[in-house]
């Protein structure tokens, strides 16, 4: 008779979703080094032009990927919608604007998402929120609590994730009715549970006297 096996232990969700352990460089590093870095990254994304300048960040995504040491196929399979998303953009900028405009907001999309994801994933949960909070210190001024300000930023990286899995709870609840191919048979349902979340998260701040 086997023996019982120990909790398993919950798989990273994909771009912008749970934190994965590790002792990559980047795991060591510094959050707010790691923050500064996705900040001067998508500064660049913004301010080049060119598909060489692309496809050069876009690479530079891919190596952070690599350095991370963030699982391949857990990020294949999260960042499905992204570059769903980003072929769509590719297809009507080629149509609107040409294939190298195209070309370069798809590819800017996905650099950023790739880099924000290792940076969720690298990165603790409570290290980013007080990176954050120091950093928005600032802002104690013009009457914004810092923990507040973080906490905000927070709920909105984990919300993506969330958002994924609820349409893939979905989608895989249609597929087992043979329905998969109706609208209606995703659309209500996600809206529902999206809205439930919401709310939930909402009276779970409530209960803790947060946005009072």
């Amino acid at each position: 008779m086997r023996g019982s096996r120990g909790p398993r232990r919950r798989a990273w969700a994909g771009p912008l979703g749970l934190y994965h352990p590790g002792t990559s460089p980047l795991h060591r590093a510094r959050p707010g080094t790691k923050l500064a870095g996705l900040m001067m990254l998508s500064v660049l994304v913004v301010a080049l032009r060119g598909v060489p300048a692309t496809l050069a960040l876009t690479a530079v995504a891919l190596v952070l990927v690599a350095v991370g040491r963030v699982p391949l196929r857990a990020t294949a399979r999260g960042a499905a919608p992204v570059l769903v998303t980003a072929a769509l953009v590719l297809a009507y900028q080629t149509w609107a604007r040409g294939w190298q405009v195209g070309l370069e907001i798809a590819l800017d999309l996905v650099t950023i998402v790739l880099a924000a994801s290792v940076l969720t994933a690298t990165t603790r949960a409570d290290h980013m929120l007080d990176t954050l909070a120091r950093a928005a210190r600032p802002l104690r001024h013009v009457g914004l609590p810092p923990e507040t300000f973080a906490l905000a930023v927070s709920l909105m990286l984990r919300a993506i994730p969330a958002l994924l899995e609820t349409f893939g709870e979905v989608r895989d609840a249609a597929r087992a009715r043979g329905l998969e191919r109706d609208p209606r048979a995703l659309l209500a349902p996600a809206a529902v549970r999206t809205v439930a979340r919401a709310r939930a998260t909402g009276d779970a701040l409530a209960a803790r006297g947060i946005g009072e």
